[in-house]
């Protein structure tokens, strides 16, 4: 049984069918569909819609974990055309993000905004906490290598923050990395 079954998808909620985030999601999450992953997405729309739609199309299941909004006019909720199949309804957006993380084996970002941004945070920063025993995750996109570089140049990173996420720029790549961090042993990722 791979120790990586379940892998939550993290993106821009505002994006469509002809971005390359969304197609690339889309992408993705067939393929690990087609290689047996459950896929996990907010259950909103834009890249989450993508990783359904692609886990369905590669006869995968989805997991989305949903927040209601009352007060929150900028958070995009569920999205009713995101066809999930099993649903965690969560209070708030805090919770929304901790059940994530807490469903996913391992994660892989796509581009996106704010939302995106503090998913990003909370990922790396419990690999660093658990550090050695953190769940992988892997940032697509070449654009992730600028960012990165930038976050080490400007602010005060540890050696091993650098070291719990990897950077693709392929769907196959994405499977080859979760394969590879599969048979490796934790050391592996130190």
């Amino acid at each position: 049984m791979p120790r990586f079954n379940k892998i939550t998808i993290f993106g821009f909620a505002d994006s469509h069918e002809d971005r390359p985030e969304w197609k690339d999601a889309y992408e993705t999450s067939k393929l690990l569909a087609e290689n047996g992953y459950t896929i996990v997405n907010g259950g909103g729309p834009g890249v989450m819609k993508a990783a359904t739609l692609g886990a369905k199309e590669g006869n995968g299941s989805v997991v989305g974990v949903s927040f209601y909004p009352k007060d929150a006019p900028y958070f995009e909720g569920r999205d009713r055309s995101n066809p999930i199949d099993q649903e965690i309804k969560t209070q708030n957006y805090l919770e929304r993000t901790l059940r994530l993380l807490e469903q996913g084996d391992a994660y892989v970002l796509f581009k996106g905004g704010t939302g995106t941004i503090s998913e990003f945070g909370m990922v790396w920063g419990t690999a660093r906490l658990y550090f050695g025993h953190h769940k992988p995750f892997i940032l697509y996109g070449e654009f992730w290598h600028e960012i990165m570089e930038a976050l080490a140049k400007n602010m005060y990173i540890r050696g091993e923050e650098l070291k719990v996420y990897r950077i693709v720029d392929t769907p196959e790549e994405v499977l080859e990395e979760l394969q590879k961090m599969d048979v490796e042993d934790e050391s592996s990722f130190l």
